[in-house]
């Protein structure tokens, strides 16, 4: 495992965590779906972390380093907007 893959691992288990606390704080937009959509919504969205998390890591394994960097970008804009739900900018 080298570098690049070890830090989009942990990357990774931060945008989960990060998810999850936009998901659980009760914001208005998100409690005024239905519960059904709530579900779905919760689902796509890790489906779709997923998705991302494991192609970065299959690209950083084959030897594509720079990916590191742009997941952690993705990082940093998910991080930035889960920081504007969460405290109430949005």
């Amino acid at each position: 495992m080298n570098w690049a893959t070890l830090l989009i691992f942990v990357l990774g288990i931060a945008n989960f965590a990060v998810g999850r606390a936009v998901f659980d704080n009760g914001h208005p937009l998100l409690v005024r779906l239905p519960p059904r959509s709530q579900t779905l919504g919760r689902r796509a969205a890790l489906v779709s972390e997923f998705a991302v998390l494991f192609f970065a890591l299959l690209l950083s394994v084959e030897g594509w380093p720079g990916y590191a960097f742009a997941y952690a970008l993705y990082t940093a804009v998910n991080a930035g907007a889960a920081w504007l739900i969460l405290s109430g900018r949005v």
